[in-house]
């Protein structure tokens, strides 16, 4: 009797401690989600955030021109024109075709100011030679493309150089931070040119390059262009928390972490080369979806498990000491990891043929996104095992928290993406 009564109370007494935690998990993730949503909904909704790029390929052309295909984003260049020109009409009519999402009209829009357009974009980006600059004549009228969702004006330009030479400089200055439209414009160059073929990452900092320079003088500039990508993907960065708040183990984090850099690094090769292409509009929403689920995964540990949810299930097996729940986990970190190369090589734009200049070029911007991948980890994973070893019940509210605002952040970003808003 006195034995059943103690299990009873034992029982009772291991309910309403799960309930509280459920409650303080609950009330934690509400709290976590009303301060951030505001701010990282409204981010994922813009059109092209607080950055832009803009894509340059550069080729032979005849008659000795230098060849120049420009594609720069839409929206932003009718506004950049519209005041650089003091074109109010251009603003009128290509800010209308944009709203109406009316490819043609936007069209019609650049070919009716294309003086102003071309004034724009030549007083920004230019080519040299021996240095004397070169004159840029427009062929034909421009068109309307997209990248990752997002219309781009792709202009084709001619220029004639008074000096010809083995090698020629490549300026560009379009869309600056002075203009106060967006802050932080990079221009992906690819060229064939003087013999030499290969890619360079133009920015304020280094706004200028040869294609006489040695392949190694531009690593550094697509390391950053790496690092910087995922420091400003706050879809990336919550992904990569997400994977940390539920990782009980350092070797699981390194697992998932390994795991997610060999499958974007992947896709991100063959998507970058032109080997594989998926529209914009099916990985994005599914970038969304995965960290969602992810977070939503040690969510539903907590909830299922309570206290308990930081202990393996059962005992570990193979060489990784992994449980069915941490293989299960590594897999779909994995397929997930697929999708988000997709994502990084959407950054560069880049899907030309097969060159060895390009392709260290692609991996030297993989590095800086594992560099910055590994120091988030370095710096947030250590705290977390503290935390969890100190105060085990501090350290599930936590990890708690941070995964169900995760969770509801790819939640919402996934409608978003779906819906197009």
């Amino acid at each position: 009797m006195f034995t059943n009564g103690m299990q009873r109370a034992l029982a009772n007494r291991g309910s309403r401690m799960l309930g509280r935690i459920r409650r303080t998990f609950i009330v934690a993730a509400v709290g976590f989600a009303a301060v951030v949503v505001p701010f990282l909904g409204a981010e994922s909704a813009s059109a092209h955030g607080f950055s832009s790029t803009v894509y340059a390929k550069i080729a032979a052309g005849d008659e000795g021109h230098i060849r120049t295909g420009v594609e720069l984003e839409y929206d932003l260049l009718v506004v950049s024109a519209a005041d650089a020109g003091d074109d109010d009409p251009l603003f009128q009519a290509g800010t209308a075709a944009f709203e109406a999402d009316d490819t043609a009209a936007q069209a019609a829009a650049l070919k009716s100011h294309a003086s102003a357009v071309l004034g724009y974009v030549s007083d920004r980006l230019s080519v040299s030679s021996r240095g004397a600059v070169c004159r840029p004549t427009q062929v034909g009228d421009a068109t309307i493309g997209e990248r990752e969702g997002v219309p781009y004006a792709d202009l084709l330009l001619d220029w004639t150089c008074p000096e010809r030479g083995d090698e020629h400089v490549v300026r560009s200055g379009l869309f600056p931070d002075g203009e106060g439209y967006v802050k932080g414009t990079k221009t992906i160059v690819t060229y064939e040119i003087d013999g030499r073929s290969g890619s360079a990452a133009l920015d304020a900092a280094n706004p200028s390059f040869s294609t006489a320079q040695a392949w190694y003088e531009r690593f550094g500039e697509f390391f950053l262009l790496g690092a910087e990508h995922l420091l400003s993907g706050i879809d990336h960065i919550l992904f990569l928390l997400a994977l940390i708040a539920g990782s009980r183990r350092l070797r699981e984090i390194v697992l998932a972490a390994t795991s997610f850099t060999l499958a974007h690094s992947v896709t991100f090769m063959l998507a970058a080369l032109g080997l594989v292409e998926v529209p914009g509009v099916i990985v994005e929403p599914i970038i969304a979806l995965s960290i969602a689920v992810v977070a939503g995964w040690h969510l539903w540990g907590i909830w299922r498990r309570g206290e308990r949810a930081a202990d393996l299930e059962t005992a570990g097996r193979g060489h990784f000491s992994l449980d069915r729940a941490g293989w299960i986990r590594l897999g779909v970190v994995f397929c997930f990891g697929l999708v988000h190369g997709l994502g990084f090589a959407g950054a560069l734009g880049i899907d030309e043929a097969w060159s060895w200049t390009l392709l260290w070029s692609l991996l030297v911007f993989n590095v800086g996104i594992e560099v910055v991948q590994l120091t988030i980890i370095a710096v947030v994973f250590p705290l977390l095992f503290v935390l969890r070893r100190r105060a085990p019940k501090a350290g599930l509210r936590a990890t708690g928290a941070v995964s169900a605002g995760v969770s509801i952040m790819g939640l919402i970003w996934f409608v978003q993406r779906v819906s197009g808003s």
